[in-house]
């Protein structure tokens, strides 16, 4: 008889009278040895004790022995409990126990190992603690500086859960240290409990944990059972991801393109947008060449073009910049829609009279004609309004259309500053030719 099967009767009388001091015990042992005993106990006291301990402990202490004996252990749990230790088990570990796990515990795990992509369940951490509400503040002190021994102690907030794992609490630790080692947790442990849904998208868990100013946040699942917790780092790393991901594609390039892709990939992903770049700067083109007799009479004109250009996009990058963000952190309701586009089309008045004052006065100064600062000026000034109006309102009508706003937004809005920045700056001059020549 093995020293394991000795000590399942003292085992067995030691969780019927008092199961607290029976878990501080196992949790003492060496995990091969407290693996085994509870595999020998009766179904019933297992399910007791292994709801009592840390998952993350319950994990560790299987990861590293015979996977039979897991799947002897994961098969007598409930298939919550069970998917919550296995999503906590080291992948290699999990891969052997999968394929023996089947019917309904299999479909429970599949579940929550699988979330929506950009949902904070698909980033949070197993790196917690958790206690029993009835467990004793002395106890918990307890098991902590043993994990700090370990060097297993995980930098996050502890939190209070029941049977089934239902979120309760969360223990400050300061009220921890001055409670009396026999208060219990529910006694003392905080209840309003901020938590993210599993499936809340990145960007809404970015915003309510930057509100509260919390590094870390629990995650639950819909009837408030305690998944895990995602950390500040790992939702901000998730979100350079998507900005990276945007950044390219509103200019054409694909989100799923790295600085060392193949050159096939690169060219595949490039090449049709910059076809249609080609065509939009062929109409940009053709509009200038609408305009071909009143250039070659005053070729001043040329000159000033790309200044009307770049001064535009710009002003467009600008605006679509703002809207962009907005819409990535859902700043914009839908009845204050109205109400921004016309905010970015006045900051584009704004900015056109302060620049096309400017420029107006370097062209009078370089051509010495007034009136071709005018004409300048002018154009300007509707070139930037046209520039705050298109560059808030194409990000907000792709969105309405069911097209993703950084579809290469910026190559549409390129266009239209191009093309209606021309337009207004050659047809001022077609206006005022007889006081520019």
């Amino acid at each position: 008889m093995s020293d394991a099967e000795q000590l399942i009767p003292l085992t067995v009388q030691l969780i019927e009278r008092d199961i607290a001091e029976a878990v501080k015990i196992i949790e003492g042992m060496p995990r091969a040895s407290a693996a085994e005993i509870l595999v020998m106990l009766p179904v019933e006291l297992t399910t007791r004790i292994l709801q009592r301990l840390q998952v993350s402990y319950t994990a560790s202490l299987l990861d590293q022995n015979d996977p039979l004996l897991v799947e002897k252990i994961v098969q007598r749990l409930s298939p919550r409990k069970a998917a919550s230790v296995v999503m906590h088990l080291s992948p290699e570990a999990r891969s052997k126990l999968m394929p023996s796990v089947t019917g309904a515990l299999a479909a429970e795990i599949r579940e929550m190992l699988t979330y929506p992509e950009g949902s904070v369940g698909r980033y949070m951490s197993s790196d917690f603690l958790t206690f029993q509400k009835d467990e004793s503040a002395g106890n918990v002190i307890a098991k902590m500086k043993k994990l700090a021994s370990e060097k297993s102690f995980p930098a996050s907030y502890t939190y209070v859960v029941d049977d089934d794992s239902l979120l309760l609490g969360v223990l400050n630790t300061r009220d921890l240290m001055l409670a009396s080692p026999e208060q219990k947790l529910e006694s003392f442990m905080i209840t309003s409990v901020f938590s993210l849904h599993c499936f809340t998208e990145r960007g809404e868990a970015a915003r309510e944990m930057s509100k509260r100013k919390y590094f870390a946040a629990p995650v639950v699942d819909s009837e408030n059972r305690l998944l895990g917790i995602i950390k500040g780092e790992n939702i901000l790393y998730g979100l350079k991801d998507d900005l990276t991901r945007d950044i390219q594609t509103m200019v054409g390039v694909g989100g799923d393109e790295k600085t060392f892709s193949p050159i096939s990939l690169a060219l595949k992903k490039r090449l049709l947008w910059l076809t249609i770049n080609l065509g939009t700067a062929f109409l940009a083109a053709s509009v200038v060449a609408m305009f071909e007799g009143i250039i070659a009479k005053l070729t001043i004109l040329a000159v000033f073009l790309p200044v009307i250009a770049g001064q535009g996009g710009n002003a467009g990058a600008q605006s679509l910049a703002v809207v962009m963000r907005g819409l990535v952190m859902r700043e914009i309701p839908a009845k204050r829609i109205p109400e921004l586009i016309l905010k970015e089309t006045k900051l584009g008045v704004l900015n056109g009279l302060i620049t096309g004052l400017i420029t107006a006065a370097i062209a009078w100064a370089w051509y010495g004609n007034p009136w071709l600062g005018v004409v300048i000026g002018l154009g300007m000034v509707l070139n930037l309004v046209i520039a705050g109006f298109a560059g808030s309102s194409i990000p907000l009508i792709m969105k309405k259309l069911g097209i993703d706003p950084a579809q290469s937004s910026s190559i549409i809005l390129t266009t239209v500053t191009d093309v209606m920045g021309f337009l207004a700056f050659l047809g001022l001059a077609v206006i005022f030719q007889s006081l520019l020549i």
